[in-house]
């Protein structure tokens, strides 16, 4: 038996090296090597007779949260859902769940990625792949023409994850929007304010919020000799630029693509150009651009958006870049994506993106694509991307080795002597109707140095100690747990004086 145990953590172990040399991209000739001998220690393994094999691990994609993971991500949520309800959002929940058909057709190349639901007879369905979508649907079907929501749930992508950067099969998304007809750029720059205060709020370090906008993209691949029905695939390679270099979507565009060189080249002439409102108005003076009607109408939007940026005091953190394509196919407008920068290594050298922390755009069509006669609701919104900003914070409390809370207990009941079980559940039951967070350990007769000892690794502030002389006194000893002092409080002073001592704080760390 225990050498039957040897050998299946030798398999385990070969199987770790396999799997690492294939996600470290090793050679063909290595990776074989390795896997044939796995193969052999499982053949001295032979046939487990009785006993049937199962793997436990999540799915591919997917993981679990423990207490202290689940700690930061409620801190993170409560940020980001402060902020929205700062802003007059309301919130709504959709099937998670819909229609395959309200899918179809809405994500050009990233469809590939939708999951469909087996069909068992009925409705043909497939899981949201977002909450935009969704989100048109409900606004549709419920003839709505003005709304300001936020919506946070599970979304699910059919992708090849890449766990170790925050990307994942099923995820959260924390999606605000604008519904409804207003004056040009006035909620689109909100959208970008609430970005820019949600990322502040978080601290996860510095930020660029990219901008452009699908008309200037458009325009600019028409003055440049892109064909009509090219213009969204285009798009999805330019979309890579923060990616990939300028040769590689280059070669993407000719020999995949099908463009001439000619026609790459005076694309890169534009898309590798960024910078502020100054750029708009260079552009604003391009000789072939400024004669296109839609990229003429990008542009003047997007002067007046810096114009009210300004005026919210964020546009420092805002650049127009050309290369920002955004690939989903239902924007229509101003597009913007926020990343986070990379401390530059030497001075003078320009900080480097490390990743899209939040995104989005305008979409004035979306919503009349499920409405019967038509009918546009035009919409701006945004969405952060919370899976990302929970590796972030949880690698920084690592890095720093700080403790994070669990669980949200003020005051732990105890006892000093023995036989007051019956006072405990007494007085922790007093605290529970007043609203205190409280416990008590599941002993008839704890020592006073284990209930202690559990404050200390719970980080419970307070304990609330119970003896013979204070049941006499009518007092309870009310003990810090930081600073090991001891006060006699009435007891029904105690539920104020617990208030009093302990309020809770907005933080991350």
């Amino acid at each position: 038996m225990a050498e039957r145990a040897t050998l299946e953590e030798l398999v385990r172990l070969q199987g770790e090296r396999v799997r690492g040399l294939k996600q470290q991209k090793a050679s063909a000739e290595q990776i074989e090597e390795e896997v044939a001998k796995l193969l052999k220690l499982k053949a001295q393994l032979g046939p487990d007779e009785g006993k049937q094999k199962f793997v436990l691990k999540t799915p591919k994609g997917t993981r679990d949260y423990s207490p202290r993971q689940m700690a930061i991500r409620e801190k993170v949520f409560d940020v980001i859902i402060s902020c929205f309800k700062r802003h007059g959002a309301e919130v709504i929940d959709t099937p998670v769940f819909e229609l395959k058909e309200t899918l179809t057709g809405k994500y050009g190349e990233d469809s590939k990625l939708i999951y469909d639901l087996k069909d068992q007879g009925g409705e043909l369905l497939s899981l949201r792949y977002d909450l935009t979508v969704p989100f048109a649907r409900y606004l549709a079907m419920n003839k709505l023409t003005n709304i300001k929501r936020y919506h946070i749930a599970k979304v699910y992508r059919r992708d090849n994850p890449a766990m170790t950067r925050g990307r994942y099969r099923e995820f959260y998304q924390c999606d605000f929007d604008i519904a409804g007809q207003f004056d040009p750029m006035i909620p689109d720059a909100e959208c970008l304010k609430i970005m820019c205060e949600i990322l502040s709020s978080l601290q996860i370090g510095d930020f660029l919020v990219k901008v452009n906008d699908r008309r200037i993209l458009d325009g600019m691949f028409a003055i440049c000799g892109v064909p009509d029905s090219k213009f969204r695939t285009i798009c999805s390679s330019v979309d890579k630029l923060d990616k990939v270099s300028w040769e590689e979507v280059k070669n993407e565009m000719v020999g995949e693509k099908g463009l001439t060189p000619e026609v790459a080249d005076h694309i890169g002439d534009y898309v590798q150009q960024h910078g502020g409102v100054s750029l708009v108005e260079q552009l604003l003076q391009d000789p072939k651009l400024s004669q296109n009607k839609q990229a003429l109408e990008g542009l003047e939007d997007l002067k007046l958006l810096f114009e009210y940026l300004t005026l919210f005091g964020i546009a420092d953190k805002i650049s127009f870049d050309l290369s920002l394509a955004r690939g989903l196919d239902y924007y229509t407008g101003v597009i913007y994506e926020a990343v986070l920068l990379q401390t530059p290594v030497r001075p003078g050298e320009e900080p480097l993106g490390v990743g899209s922390v939040a995104a989005g755009g305008r979409y004035d069509g979306l919503v009349g694509m499920f409405d019967p006669k038509g009918r546009k609701v035009p919409c701006v919104g945004l969405s952060i991307g919370v899976e990302r900003i929970f590796s972030i914070v949880e690698q920084r409390l690592e890095a720093l080795e700080e403790k994070v809370r669990t669980t949200e207990t003020q005051v732990l009941v105890a006892s000093a002597q023995k036989r007051l079980l019956e006072e405990r559940l007494k007085l922790v039951s007093e605290l529970w109707d007043a609203g205190i967070k409280a416990e008590l350990l599941y002993k008839k007769n704890p020592k006073l140095l284990n209930q202690l000892q559990y404050c200390e690794e719970a980080g419970i502030p307070l304990v609330a100690i119970i003896g013979e002389q204070e049941l006499k006194d009518g007092v309870i000893k009310l003990r810090s747990v930081a600073s090991r002092e001891e006060v006699d409080v009435r007891r029904e002073d105690l539920v104020e004086e617990i208030k009093r001592r302990t309020s809770p704080a907005l933080c991350i760390c």
